[in-house]
């Protein structure tokens, strides 16, 4: 199994290399960030880092771990230029972006930014084109794409991406169409959920796969929940009470949780600093997880 790391991009920048260097010094396998322009509240002046920059900048300062977003917001930019500037990041990376992409969903940055919205029919059909569009720039020498949504005209992307293909990560759990489409064009796919969820939700990828003929075991399969390790167990309950997805507990209980999801078939779980704190307090949360948790799993 992977095991990734998730700031949360209201910290400083300081704070978010800390812990990328940090990561890439001892034994974690990726770090995700969010992308997003603002918080997801009534009260939008709180800073929220960018997300293609600040990747631009650890493809720079990390050696050695995959780098990506989860997710891109698809209504945030055409997808033209979203696949340019992934290529381009993992050009400067050698090889370590994965573009995570979802249809968008915080209405507040659409509505203060002048972003169209639409429907979430109309997001995840203009995904359906995105995914199309990306998919043939990073590969093809050119790409011709009439849409309803997006338009490309015999375009060229150069330089290509360092990997063939640059990976393509769908975020989502909507079973009807968000999983058809990851089944479609997806070479990963992310969702947060215990392993009873991942479990559901990859049957239904599973089936929409065999349904247009492709191997389910080409796409890898991660999860997301909140991350608390430690020893009280009111620190863990008040974690639960927000209503996420945990992984959380002991060291003890927190192998049991990791082997539910190994066991369900997930191939990375991501976890979000949001919980930890800053400083010593989070990188020895994440230490103690390499430590007494992932040797089992590796």
């Amino acid at each position: 199994m992977r095991f990734s790391v998730w700031p949360g991009p209201a910290q400083p920048w300081a704070d978010t290399l800390e812990l990328a260097l940090h990561a890439d010094a001892t034994g974690w396998d990726g770090l995700w960030f969010a992308d997003h322009f603002m918080p997801n509240a009534e009260d939008v002046s709180g800073p929220v880092a960018e997300a293609w920059t600040t990747l631009a900048g650890l493809a720079v300062a990390t050696k050695r771990i995959r780098l990506g977003t989860l997710v891109a917001g698809n209504t945030y930019r055409h997808p033209a230029v979203l696949a340019k500037m992934a290529a381009q990041v993992d050009v400067i990376s050698n090889g370590r972006v994965v573009l995570g992409l979802g249809s968008g969903w915080q209405e507040n940055e659409h509505a203060k930014y002048g972003i169209p919205f639409s429907t979430i029919g109309g997001r995840l059909r203009r995904l359906d084109e995105a995914c199309a569009i990306i998919k043939g720039l990073t590969i093809q020498p050119r790409t011709t794409f009439a849409g309803t949504y997006y338009q490309v005209t015999d375009a060229p992307l150069e330089p290509k991406p360092v990997q063939k293909p640059l990976p393509l990560l769908i975020g989502g759990g909507g079973e009807q169409k968000t999983l058809k489409i990851t089944a479609k064009w997806a070479d990963e796919w992310n969702v947060w959920g215990d392993p009873a969820t991942m479990t559901q939700k990859m049957a239904v990828l599973d089936q929409h796969c065999a349904t247009l003929g492709r191997d389910p075991k080409t796409i890898q399969r991660s999860a997301v929940a909140m991350f608390v390790l430690n020893d009280d167990k009111a620190v863990v309950d008040r974690v639960r009470a927000m209503g996420r997805p945990v992984i959380g507990g002991t060291a003890d209980e927190v192998r049991t949780m990791i082997r539910g999801y190994r066991d369900a078939g997930v191939d990375e779980v991501i976890l979000p600093d949001f919980m930890l704190g800053r400083g010593a307090a989070r990188l020895a949360a994440y230490d103690r997880f390499m430590t007494e948790v992932a040797p089992e799993f590796h």
